[in-house]
């Protein structure tokens, strides 16, 4: 893996796995695979609609878990408009091949070779065809292990640097906005875990994921979605 005995992470794997998602958003992947005879496969896209669902998993488990009570019709309706406003951003930010859960338990280090080889990758099954700067959010935010702002920073610096053609201020902004949102969908996915399927140990993982989402909320492109997180007290 990429993390040391104590659950912290080794910051070569880390930096060395965003070199790895900097060389794959350096491709361009197909949309249809052959898997077998006769047989093609179709990546979905990772478009606004997926991603306000998801972004819903926030005020639908985690604030009536958080905060007592159910969201009025008006908040929903400002949570739903500041990140329509938010994912307008996105329309001609670069899309990739997004594995969607790019993090340490489903990275591999095999120090056995050399370069890219390094890292082995599971669990890409649900990949998605979307904003490159997700996967790379995915890395730099781990949800199952906390990452110093120092270190996020260092993980995101290494995969710049590995794309030097890069729009710099699309990216951090794209960046901002996918980390916010996975983060908001992390903190109710892990609510619904305990509440609906009776898995309680995801709730320890709350304070850590509520950091990332307010760090990712410093982006000034978000100020009104950071105030409608105030409103709610997910901040």
């Amino acid at each position: 893996g990429v993390l040391d005995p104590q659950g912290r992470p080794i910051r070569e794997r880390y930096l060395a796995a965003a070199e790895l998602l900097a060389q794959m958003h350096g491709r361009t992947w197909p949309r249809r695979i052959e898997v077998a005879d006769g047989v093609v496969h179709e990546i979905p896209s990772y478009d606004r609609g997926a991603m306000s669902i998801e972004t819903e998993l926030l005020t639908d488990w985690y604030v009536p878990y958080s905060a007592g009570r159910q969201l009025s019709p008006a908040e929903r309706e400002a949570f739903a408009q500041a990140w329509g406003e938010a994912f307008d951003m996105l329309e001609g930010v670069e899309k990739s091949l997004v594995l969607r859960d790019f993090h340490s338990p489903n990275i591999i280090w095999r120090a056995d070779r050399t370069g890219h080889d390094r890292i082995g990758l599971i669990d890409f099954q649900d990949a998605t065809i979307g904003p490159s700067a997700y996967d790379v959010a995915s890395l730099a935010l781990d949800a199952r292990v906390t990452i110093p702002a120092e270190f996020e920073a260092e993980v995101v610096e290494a995969y710049c640097a590995a794309r030097p053609g890069l729009d710099r201020a699309a990216f951090d902004a794209a960046y901002a906005i996918m980390a916010a949102q996975r983060n908001s969908k992390i903190l109710g996915i892990f609510v619904r875990l305990d509440i609906r399927d009776g898995k309680p140990a995801y709730l320890k993982h709350l304070p850590r994921i509520r950091d990332y989402v307010a760090r990712a909320l410093g982006h000034p492109a978000l100020d009104r979605l950071r105030a409608v997180y105030r409103r709610l007290g997910v901040l």
